[in-house]
């Protein structure tokens, strides 16, 4: 036990470095893009974006959470299975890209970007791409090895500087957004082929393919059900509004997703494999949950209540003026993601590291049938009304994924709430005291920025387990 907790101790450390250091650059490319291009353009690649990742779905199909969580004999029989993996991939989607080259204007249409065919047809080169790297990235995250998924990252990190930015001045176009996505992409399969100590072999066994396929049905059909989740209101958006709108909607989730991923990023992948290890040991595995949810709680949960009170503010810094209609909903979405990730988001984690993916499966459904009606029938309403039904029917999947967690993992949903209810009520007691006139001159907001992180610290401090767990970090995640 110590030995993983040790591991995971490492992962952790090494994923957050990673992601901090992403998370510092990424706010400076996006500064600059937001001047340089329009919403727009935005626009453009976030319709590139859904087909690419609906795309993805089918050419990984679960082997990579196979990987990552099935109990191996030897090394040997690992890497048989990832080379199986890796060609499955890889050859599904090379038939996807050259399809949707094919049908790249039809699809254009169909996502309502009638007219970008060449679009959707270059930027789907990610798609080979990724496959190429995905399964790598798997046995890294299978090992902890997240010292050298730093590497990976910080190269992707500099894409946007090198190629992105560059391009955006001379050209002005969605172009920029679409080369710098290319450029990271094949950036990541040269590295990890590279130093990854397994390489694809000429290998094959359709035996071997159809005992995986068997395994990862499940995660099949969970990829596309959050797929759906994920990308259902873009599609609606995208339909109903235009590009502008549909820019500032997806702009406004990435912008908090560049502050709240700092968190989630870090840790979601090393508590998946921790957990896989674990899924005999209850106590251990819920041991391991519990601390994973308290710590990313102390950090995520002032990060989304800070964006919802400063959402002005840090609408004008990041992208500038021709955002502001942004504000409210980054606000917002930042407010209920918190929440969200909290009570809700690594429940999909555990489903998966227990081998029920079938389970998420079914909460993302259950989602389905409200987020969907709701977001069609608000879209004709306006942007703004739109923008607070979407964000506040995240709040139906916490209630789902609440039940499943106690009804079938057993993992109670007072226990879930209390272990993060001191960090909601720091956060809270923060909003209160602090309401922010927005009309101040900005030191003045910095000021207050600065004011409401020290008072989030002071009331948290008040909690004995959180200044614990604040003055020894390290050792709260040892400790059994």
């Amino acid at each position: 036990m110590s030995e993983l907790n040790n591991k995971v101790v490492s992962a952790t450390k090494w994923s957050s470095i990673t992601e901090i250091a992403a998370k510092l650059v990424a706010p400076i490319s996006t500064m600059v893009l937001a001047r340089v291009l329009t919403p727009e353009a935005f626009g453009v690649l976030v319709t590139a974006t859904m087909v690419i990742s609906f795309a993805e779905i089918f050419t990984d199909a679960g082997f990579q959470k196979y990987i990552v969580q099935h109990e191996f004999e030897n090394e040997k029989s690992l890497f048989k299975s990832t080379n199986v993996a890796f060609w499955s991939n890889l050859v599904m989607s090379l038939i996807i890209w050259a399809v949707i080259i094919i049908f790249a204007d039809d699809i254009a249409e169909l996502v309502g970007n009638k007219g970008y065919g060449s679009v959707i047809a270059v930027s789907c080169f990610c798609i080979p791409l990724a496959a190429f790297s995905s399964i790598q990235m798997a046995i890294y995250r299978r090992h902890f090895d997240y010292k050298t998924l730093f590497l990976v990252r910080m190269v992707g990190v500099a894409i946007p500087l090198v190629i992105t930015i560059p391009l955006a001045f001379i050209l002005r176009s969605y172009w920029a957004l679409i080369a710098g996505m290319i450029g990271l992409n094949l950036s990541n399969a040269i590295i990890l082929t590279v130093k990854s100590k397994w390489k694809p072999k000429f290998e094959y066994s359709f035996q071997l393919f159809k005992q995986m396929f068997a395994f990862t049905v499940w995660s099949l059909l969970e990829a596309i059900s959050i797929w759906l989740t994920g990308y259902i209101d873009i599609f609606i958006v995208g339909r109903m509004l235009n590009e502008y709108y549909l820019g500032i909607y997806r702009v406004s989730m990435t912008t908090v997703g560049q502050f709240t991923g700092v968190i989630t990023a870090a840790t979601t992948t090393v508590l998946f494999a921790s957990l896989s290890r674990l899924q005999n040991d209850r106590n251990g595995f819920q041991d391991m949950f519990f601390k994973f949810q308290k710590i990313v709680g102390l950090l995520v949960i002032p990060i989304g209540f800070g964006i919802f009170i400063f959402s002005d503010l840090v609408t004008d810094v990041l992208l500038g003026s021709q955002w502001r209609e942004a504000s409210h909903f980054m606000g917002l979405w930042a407010l209920t993601s918190s929440v969200t990730i909290v009570l809700s988001h690594y429940s999909s984690e555990i489903y998966r590291s227990l081998g029920k993916p079938k389970l998420s499966f079914v909460s993302q459904l259950l989602h389905l049938v409200v987020l969907i009606p709701v977001v069609w029938y608000f879209v004709s309403w306006g942007f703004t009304i739109l923008c607070d039904a979407r964000a506040l029917v995240r709040l139906e999947l916490i209630v789902v994924n609440l039940i499943i967690m106690s009804l079938v993992i057993k993992i109670s949903i007072g226990k879930m709430i209390m272990n993060v209810l001191p960090e909601i009520l720091s956060a809270s007691m923060m909003f209160v005291i602090l309401l922010l006139p927005q009309n101040v001159i900005l030191p003045i907001k910095l000021f207050y920025v600065v004011l409401a992180a020290c008072i989030y610290l002071s009331m948290i401090c008040l909690f004995k387990k959180e200044r614990h767990i604040l003055l020894n970090l390290k050792t709260y995640l040892i400790k059994k």
